[in-house]
């Protein structure tokens, strides 16, 4: 199409592939000086500039819409859109004669100070060597990106986004490395031990644990957490101080990074997310009413839940059973009723002050019995690691000789679960070695618990109420209306101390049980 250069209007397009590009540089900027300098030297007249900084189609580009939307409206004056450059305007084939028609469509014209655009065959064929070769170096340049990427996990670093608990910092002789990030970390070796000991018997728990701590990130703006995200934080190793990107072929190796947990603890939430949750659960569980789910009502069986009734001057609490058919459906008791009959459970469980001082020696004498064996122990940790070893030689020796898939895939299988025995043994070899902490400080807290489990059920916390009812109760607890709970199934260390206690112990004394004789 010819044009009188003297009347001829002009629109610059500029683009870059992402938003860093227009803060950390001026990108931008030179395409739309190098491109009026152009126009000046043709005598166009640049009526407007057109930027964006993202790749893609025509949906995802809001600049170049807009640049469209006017040539459209100018129809009738037809412009010159000059592009710095051919990559400016796409760097894949598909995307380049999308947007060209596009442009052609709307009547626009293209130009450029880099390439000459034209209709013969002969400039059509040198567009589209240099769409190409456009597309081949940003192709090349994803490749290089994600082999060096894959050689820095190899090697034991993290490359992707920061996982919770952790920030990215130079360190020398690593480059960026991740370190930790207080308070979230300490929070998130909170959630994760919590789930592996039990404390959180399900994910929602846990989710409900980090939702209500307020430096931990959340990702919806009702201040919650998806439960995808509380899937991952269980599942990755990186907390364990370990990296695997399976999509890469990395396969699970020791990073560089500090680790937040155990690999052990990470071996422990597997096998829970593994297996089923055995403890009662609500998911509409509230503060209000802690004992809700684990109270069953004496009748049916089923678990009673709670609610509040607006009587004419305030609120009242209830438990009540649900179940059609039974005879206690929709009886409501008292909310005070039931927990304080709970807690007189709680006081009973409560074992004597001399009975947790005969305990607190047991346990002192076990510990040094225990310390006296951790020599042993190590040693008989290093022969298995040894024997660990030698199997994995074995099998990776079949896996070379093997002709079948089937068998490959069984002892690559077999493989990666010794692999994961090894780092375990090895981080125990590691942590017995360490100076253990002392008894007093290991053991304070669980003494204190055994002695008196009505302190933490007096907590605040629905975190520290639940605790009391997993830890103190082996069962839920029936609770017969106008009767009251029937005999409770207690955990083990409360029954152990409470059988202890109905114990008739006597003395002997020094001439025995029989009367002296003459």
């Amino acid at each position: 199409m010819s044009m009188d250069q003297s009347t001829t209007k002009a629109v610059i397009y500029c683009r870059v592939s992402n938003v860093k590009q227009t803060t950390r540089g001026n990108g931008l900027a030179s395409q739309e000086t190098r491109c009026r300098e152009y126009a000046k030297y043709k005598g166009y007249e640049v009526v407007d500039v057109y930027q964006d900084d993202v790749s893609g189609g025509l949906i995802d580009r809001p600049g170049m819409q807009a640049m469209l939307e006017h040539l459209r409206l100018h129809r009738k004056d037809p412009h010159v859109v000059i592009i710095d450059d051919i990559s400016r305007l796409a760097r894949g084939m598909e995307a380049h004669l999308q947007l060209r028609a596009a442009i052609g469509k709307a009547g626009g014209v293209l130009e450029s100070p880099s390439v000459e655009f034209g209709e013969d065959s002969d400039s059509i064929l040198v567009e589209h060597l240099l769409a190409s070769v456009s597309q081949h170096q940003r192709q090349k340049n994803g490749e290089q990106t994600k082999n060096r990427m894959r050689g820095r996990v190899m090697n034991g670093y993290w490359v992707f986004h920061a996982p919770p608990g952790y920030r990215y910092e130079r360190v020398a002789g690593h480059g960026k490395l991740l370190v930790r990030d207080e308070p979230v970390a300490s929070i998130v070796t909170e959630a994760l031990e919590g789930y592996a000991s039990g404390r959180f018997q399900t994910q929602a728990e846990v989710k409900r644990f980090l939702e209500g701590q307020p430096y931990y990130p959340k990702d919806l703006p009702n201040g919650q957490i998806r439960n995808q995200r509380i899937t991952n934080l269980l599942k990755k190793p990186i907390y364990a101080g370990y990296i695997e990107v399976p999509n890469w072929d990395v396969s699970l190796r020791k990073g560089h990074h500090e680790p937040l947990v155990s690999f052990e603890c990470h071996q422990r939430i597997q096998e829970r997310l593994n297996g089923t949750a055995k403890v009662p659960y609500r998911k509409n569980l509230h503060e209000d009413f802690p004992l809700r789910g684990f109270v069953t009502c004496g009748d049916c069986g089923k678990p009673m839940t709670g609610s509040w009734s607006k009587g004419r001057s305030q609120r009242y609490g209830y438990y009540m059973c649900f179940e059609k058919g039974c005879v206690s459906y929709r009886k409501s008791i008292r909310k005070e009723e039931i927990e304080t009959a709970f807690e007189g459970l709680l006081e009973q469980a409560q074992p004597s002050e001399g009975l947790c001082h005969l305990v607190f020696e047991m346990f002192k004498d076990l510990w040094e019995h225990r310390l006296s064996q951790s020599t042993a122990l190590i040693r008989t940790m290093k022969e298995e690691l040894k024997k660990v070893d030698k199997q994995v030689t074995q099998l990776l020796d079949r896996i070379v000789d093997a002709s079948s898939d089937t068998l490959v895939t069984a002892y690559e299988n077999r493989v990666t679960v010794l692999e994961k025995r090894k780092i375990e043994l090895a981080e125990k070899i590691a942590a017995k070695g360490k100076s253990a902490r002392g008894f007093d400080e290991s053991f304070r807290t669980a003494i204190e618990f055994l002695a008196n489990p009505r302190k933490l059920w007096d907590s605040d916390r629905i975190e520290d109420k639940r605790a009391v009812l997993k830890l103190t109760f082996a069962d839920k607890l029936a609770y017969v209306r106008n009767q009251g709970f029937r005999t409770a199934a207690l955990a083990l260390p409360f029954k152990v101390l409470s059988e202890i206690g109905e114990e008739e112990n006597k003395m002997a004394r020094p001439g025995g049980f029989e009367p002296p004789t003459s």
